[in-house]
């Protein structure tokens, strides 16, 4: 099953526990966190389910590329890491 963990400023929001959970995508696996946590839901996804535009996410360390339909694979041994993009100059 996947580690799911989710960057400090979701913590300082909502509840936002790292978590393993099962699922063959990131879709899949987010899904399980959100029917436990569904206020977090909200902060990391839009309206139409996609992923908000200043959220990363990441498997293994490299950025999903299904950042709409979610529908990057992941593993049993997969670290995936959600967090809040920083922007500024």
């Amino acid at each position: 099953m996947a580690q799911i963990e989710f960057g400090a400023a979701f913590q300082r929001q909502t509840i936002a526990p790292s978590m393993v959970v099962g699922g063959r995508t990131v879709k899949e696996a987010l899904g399980i966190v959100f029917q436990d946590f569904p206020e977090l839901q909200s902060y990391v996804l839009d309206d139409q389910g996609a992923v908000r535009k200043h959220v990363n996410v990441f498997v293994n360390g490299a950025p999903i590329a299904d950042r709409i339909f979610l529908g990057d694979p992941i593993g049993a041994d997969d670290q995936v890491y959600v967090f809040q993009a920083l922007s500024g100059g």
